[in-house]
């Protein structure tokens, strides 16, 4: 057992009853690598299986450096943990389009529940082989469906920032056209380098990319139109890339003739009870949520002119933080349950 996840007390003794052993595929990118370290100080989660056919033998921490100490796991090619019962939840951290054919390829025991960090099961035409459909996992939406599901898809970290700022106004019906804008860090590209990646290029630098043609618009249309099916929304997104290493910053701009504090009270009321997204009175910025699973929302109106700001940590409620979230609700824990971390603030 490493060191992360060892019970010390009587009381963790207690709860480790009611533990569940956890298996990734995929673990040595940004997503996987944020996973693996909620996953080891996870107070009922057990990381039994990380598999890499890449790092097969390589110990944790010669990938991820930062987990020097922290446990006594290696990679592993081997993926016989897929159907012999020793995991009761499997993470899938791979490319899009991979989750898909891997699947496809590799049979999983029908008792693992399975959570995909892809936008291959994110589309509610999209289908797997497998034998239970996956459930869109944006909990402040899907909560009661996501109890109940044998399969998550994680949403997009793009799509969460945007959906959180607009859910509200959808069920109010006060979507039409929505103008957004949304800067994200070098992270959200994902490890693999390329041009746009290198610090060199990131550095003092921004560009705007996939201009109104971002995959996530798709799963925001959807989530947007099951919660009002009769309303049209159009929504214009122009994301950027910005010179930092984590977090998203999304405004979006409508029309809308409510009062601001009409509006307030909305947002208060759709968001009351949800243990990550909050709504703030004052201006909100990105060392708020880096390094949690927060989403915070302002709202600021001038004259008829509506803006929604929003802030995510991208790898954490944006990906791996959402992904131990929803986890959290399959099994039936606290849905906060190892991820009360701290901001940077600093």
């Amino acid at each position: 057992m490493n060191i992360a996840t060892q019970p010390n007390t009587k009381e963790a003794a207690v709860n480790r009853k009611n533990s569940i052993n956890a298996g990734i595929i995929g673990g040595a990118g940004y997503t996987g690598g944020e996973l693996i370290r909620l996953l080891l100080h996870h107070p009922q989660a057990q990381l039994t299986a990380i598999h890499s056919r890449s790092n097969a033998g390589n110990r944790l921490s010669s990938v991820h450096q930062d987990l020097i100490g922290e446990a006594d796991l290696t990679f592993t090619a081997d993926d016989a943990f897929l159907t012999d019962g020793s995991v009761d939840v499997l993470f899938l951290c791979m490319g899009h389009g991979e989750s898909k054919k891997f699947l496809q390829n590799n049979p999983v025991n029908d008792a693992v529940k399975i959570i995909d960090l892809s936008q291959d099961f994110r589309l509610h035409q999209t289908f797997s082989n497998t034998h239970a459909p996956f459930v869109y996992g944006l909990p402040e939406l899907n909560r009661d469906q996501i109890k109940t599901a044998q399969h998550v898809a994680n949403p997009g970290c793009f799509a969460t920032a945007i959906q959180l700022g607009l859910l509200p106004l959808a069920k109010a019906g006060l979507l039409d056209d929505v103008y957004t804008t949304g800067i994200t860090g070098s992270t959200g590209a994902g490890q693999g380098l390329a041009d746009t990646s290198h610090f060199s290029w990131r550095a003092n630098n921004i560009q705007a990319y996939k201009t109104l043609n971002h995959q996530h618009l798709a799963e925001i249309g959807q989530s947007l139109q099951q919660l009002n099916p009769s309303q049209s929304v159009s929504v214009n997104f122009v994301p950027w890339r910005g010179d930092f290493t984590r977090g998203i910053f999304i405004s979006s701009q409508l029309d809308c003739t409510w009062k601001l504090e009409t509006l307030v009270h909305l947002y208060q009321e759709f968001y009351a009870g949800e243990p990550f997204t909050f709504l703030s009175q004052d201006a909100i910025y990105l060392k708020q949520v880096v390094n949690t699973n927060k989403c915070v929302v302002q709202l600021e109106k001038v004259g008829s002119k509506l803006v929604v700001h929003t802030a995510i940590d991208n790898l954490l409620k944006g990906a791996s933080g959402q992904a131990v979230q929803n986890m959290n609700l399959l099994f039936g824990f606290d849905e906060k349950l190892g991820l009360n971390l701290k901001a940077t603030g600093f």
